[in-house]
């Protein structure tokens, strides 16, 4: 029975995680198709709806699986926070599978504004789906690749600052909603040099699914080069050096859980406590 019951909690983990990843793409995605398609919206209305898909996707999955929605989440959690490393695989699919599933819905939904926008299904729409390096500005792949370490490694950085109950979470269940703020942050100050993908499932999934779609050269950028495994290895290894940054930098200087202060207090130096604005 307790068998049953751990295998019945791990797929209901997983349930979460995939929903959750439904709802961040469903809002990302869909952003960019409108923007890019339509011209409804601009680079601002991109930034923000991606970090409010964030949001509801962690609201979503949050209280279930602790809603990662980003393998490099999941594999930064198992490295540094005691997550099973058991568990890392399966998410991680969950996530893929609700990228892919929710960039079919986007696919189908815009199918015609997309048509008439780019009825060739080149580069010019791809990046509805996936992200590519800026070669426009003269990124190359491995500036792209420079550029997804340092943002995830920012991402990660971040989650352990807003979650770590040691430190000075948000209070009131807003953790969601600050964790939103950090990628519409990451994408007004990091998005250029090649779309700030942060996460191997947000780009993997959607590439897939446009792949599937009509869009041959999804896995190659517009100069050829087989772009597909960047953003999932460069991620990757961004949140495993932003969270051991956080662990060594913040993390190992934290007071104990005895020594913690009563909530609306920031414990000074001497161990005092004082009241924040």
């Amino acid at each position: 029975m307790a068998a049953r019951l751990k295998v019945s909690g791990l797929v209901s983990e997983l349930i979460a995680e995939f929903a959750g990843t439904l709802i961040l793409i469903l809002f990302g995605c869909g952003v960019v198709a409108q923007v890019v398609a339509t011209k409804v919206g601009d680079t601002q209305s991109i930034h923000w709806a991606w970090g409010l898909g964030v949001v509801f996707g962690v609201y979503v999955a949050g209280r279930i699986s602790g809603a990662h929605l980003n393998p490099a989440v999941t594999i930064a959690l198992a490295a540094f926070k005691g997550f099973p490393w058991r568990k890392v695989g399966p998410y991680s699919l969950a996530q893929f599978l609700g990228a892919f599933v929710a960039a079919l819905i986007v696919r189908w939904n815009y199918s015609e504004a997309l048509a008439t926008f780019d009825p060739g299904n080149t580069p010019k729409s791809q990046g509805v789906f996936s992200t590519l390096p800026a070669t426009a500005l003269g990124v190359s792949e491995w500036g792209a690749f420079r550029d997804q370490i340092i943002g995830t490694a920012i991402l990660l950085f971040l989650i352990l600052a807003v979650t770590d109950v040691l430190g000075t979470p948000p209070g009131a269940n807003l953790a969601p909603f600050i964790i939103g703020l950090i990628v519409v942050g990451i994408g007004m100050a990091w998005g250029a040099n090649a779309g700030y993908a942060i996460n191997p499932a947000r780009d993997f999934g959607p590439r897939l699914a446009s792949f599937f779609t009509g869009y041959g050269e999804a896995f190659r950028d517009t100069t050829g080069y087989p772009y597909w495994w960047i953003p999932i290895v460069a991620p990757i290894i961004g949140g495993l050096v932003g969270a051991g940054l956080y662990q060594v930098l913040v993390g190992r200087h934290l007071p104990p859980a005895d020594a913690l202060q009563e909530p609306g207090r920031l414990p000074t130096p001497e161990g005092e406590a004082r009241v924040t604005a």
